[in-house]
């Protein structure tokens, strides 16, 4: 079997040196089980319970006292059998939830049987390879289910044998497929001149409408047994591994008549299967292949597992129901993590770790910079306004794009893109102001959206407003020959899924291919102008681990070009400081802040002489003053005289 298809053989559970590798995992996997804990009762089930008094399944009272009463809820659970004691187990998969008979026969097939299993042996890994035919009833949507014989070494493991003892054996049936919502498949089309093929359109089914709901089968399980749990309370045991319990069949207790006593748990470990690695049912498929794990696991381990896995089906079941979606989605976010977990290489996976952290807080360091600036910006000498509604215009092409195609798309990467959009607009209301106004007669639309200034602009900022005007009067002139170009040809000769998608394709791939002619970096301040550059090569390691189209992966190549183009300019044409950008940054306010550190860097000493000069120069006014007084005074009484 390819290794890909083998995830449990390799992925048993965590290791600690895998650190910030695998730190999302583990803030998401503690964060729901502890909320689940507290939510349910306040008492965590990852580990087993307070030593009790409950006696062994052996020393159980053969009949029970008549002043004792019997709690038919136990309350505190005893393992029935000890550490250390080799089992019997056997597998049959059917399409029948009832318990098949131990032979394989029509629709049941045996695909396990191991002898002497010992409960606590952790050196003691077995592994089972087997294949089936897919009963019809499973080809037609149903439900195989895998029945599980589980016994003391020697003893009977079916109900129906005449020696069958139930303190010795027991049973239970798991469900191997899972009812999912089908993924719909984006089928494409040429607009535009047909088909190159003249049966692909005899050959296409039709796309059924609605939520379709279709059996997948994962070829890959692990059966854990958990030999640590100890003893349980049961009414406050997690729902997630309560499901794997499986009482003591007569339903006896102890002395006290409060507690019982549980069978080994099996955990059916399906933790890190993958939906992209099962296969739909249908009556396609005749044989599928079975590979089995079975080990020894820890108790929180397997309440860990448990829990997170549950959330994740629950979250499953519920969009293949058509319910409401969950805050976190369908869960698709999550199987993307797992992905990385598995595929990735292990040095790359922990460079990723690292870097995910640090783009987090560079992109919000940029953000917060940017708006710093923009905040405390008093004219708008050099800025221009088409460029803020040009990029307002192409990050939301992008953010469409991106929704288009959403099966491909990671939330991180939409969330990043549409605080941009919601930022760059914000600059647009500190540049002008944007009114409604009513639109001239004749026109299409009752009102107009405009731009007016703030103020009465001064000559450097009307200068700005003209450069601005025959700066996009050039752009235009090449982007949009380009542009008629590019959408003619994509017409033409390309596929698409829609006129919505051709449009909102070619309008982005003229984005990303010309959209570095609009790249400047002038008006940016400099610390949000290194956190993006910083950014640009922190999103070379995600375009090879989040998924993102493949366009917007190669955005982020352009992005490191441009880069090395700036570094170039920075190197070959020197700036000059004092001299006022296109942005309305540095002259004056360069001048002042380098007479600030320089009166800062003179220390106390410049200060004191500042101070006596400032001192004697306001005594030598004061003298002034009080000579013109006097003779003011004199030449008064000359008056007078």
């Amino acid at each position: 079997m390819p290794n890909q298809a083998r995830p449990e053989e390799e992925y048993t559970g965590f290791s600690p040196s895998w650190g910030s590798a695998i730190r999302g995992i583990i803030v998401f996997g503690v964060c729901q089980y502890m909320i689940s804990q507290f939510a349910s009762s306040g008492t965590s089930d990852s580990t087993p319970a307070a030593k009790s008094d409950v006696s062994s399944f052996d020393a159980r009272p053969i009949a029970p006292d008549g002043s004792t009463h019997i709690n038919p809820i136990p309350q505190a659970l005893s393992p029935i059998w000890p550490l250390d004691t080799p089992l019997d187990i056997s597998i049959y998969v059917s399409p029948s939830p009832a318990l098949p008979p131990l032979a394989s026969s029509g629709s049941v097939t045996q695909v396990m049987e191991e002898k002497k299993f010992r409960i606590g042996d952790w050196k003691d890994k077995r592994q089972v390879d087997a294949s089936f035919d897919v009963p019809p009833e499973v080809q037609n949507n149903g439900t195989l289910w895998a029945h599980f014989f589980v016994a003391v070494s020697g003893h009977p493991l079916h109900p129906s044998d005449e020696a069958y003892d139930g303190g010795k054996a027991y049973t239970f049936s798991r469900p191997l497929t899972q009812h999912l919502l089908k993924k719909k498949v984006a089928k494409t089309k040429k607009l535009l001149g047909g088909s190159d093929d003249k049966n692909d359109e005899a050959d296409e089914d039709p796309q059924p409408k609605g939520r379709v709901v279709a059996s997948y089968y994962h070829p890959n399980f692990t059966v854990s047994v958990i030999p640590d749990s100890g003893t349980l309370n049961f009414p406050t045991l997690h729902p997630a591994v309560r499901q794997f319990l499986n009482l003591e069949s007569s339903g006896a207790r102890d002395a006290s008549g409060e507690n019982g006593w549980y069978y080994p748990i099996l955990f059916i470990n399906t933790f890190w299967q993958l939906r992209d690695h099962m296969t739909e049912l249908n009556s396609t498929v005749k044989r599928l292949p079975l590979h089995i794990d079975l080990n020894n696991l820890n108790n929180w381990k397997f309440s860990m597992f448990s829990s997170i896995d549950e959330g994740m089906k629950q979250t499953q079941a519920k969009a293949a129901a058509g319910g409401p979606m969950p805050a976190g989605g369908d869960g698709s976010e999550f199987e993307m993590f797992k992905s990385i977990l598995l595929d990735t290489n292990i040095y790359l996976l922990a460079t990723t770790g690292v870097v995910t952290v640090l783009h987090m807080i560079f992109e919000m360091l940029a953000f917060k910079n940017d708006i710093s600036h923009w905040k405390n910006k008093k004219d708008n000498v050099g800025v221009s306004v088409r460029t803020i509604l040009a990029n307002v215009f192409m990050q939301a092409i992008i953010l469409l794009y991106l929704i288009d195609n959403s099966e491909g798309t990671s939330y991180v990467i939409l969330m990043g893109q549409g605080f941009g959009i919601l930022l760059e607009a914000w600059k647009i209301t500190k540049t002008v102001d944007v009114r409604v106004r009513p639109a001239a007669a004749g026109a299409w639309l009752p009102y107009r959206v405009t731009f007016e200034d703030k103020h009465k602009l001064s000559e450097t900022e009307e200068k700005t407003k003209e450069y601005d005007e025959i700066a996009f009067r050039y752009l235009y002139m090449v982007a949009v020959p380009l542009l008629g170009a590019y959408a003619a040809y994509s017409v033409l000769y390309e596929t698409h899924k829609s006129w919505y998608s051709f449009v909102i394709t070619t309008l982005v791939g003229s984005v990303y291919a010309y959209g570095f002619l609009m790249m400047s970096v002038a008006h940016m301040p400099a610390k949000a102008m290194t956190y993006k550059f910083l950014n640009t090569f922190i999103d070379d390691l995600f375009a090879f681990t989040i998924k993102m189209p493949t366009l917007h992966r190669l955005a982020t190549l352009r992005d490191d070009v441009i880069f090395f183009i700036y570094l170039y300019q920075g190197y070959k044409y020197k700036v000059d400081y004092t001299r006022v950008n296109e942005f309305g940054q540095g002259g004056d306010e360069a001048d002042e802040k380098k007479a600030k550190e320089a009166k800062t860097a003179a220390g106390p000493l410049a200060g004191a002489a500042e101070a006596k000069a400032k001192k004697g120069s306001e005594a030598r006014g004061s003298a002034v003053e009080v000579e013109g007084a006097g003779e003011g005074e004199g030449e008064g009484v000359k008056k007078r005289r």
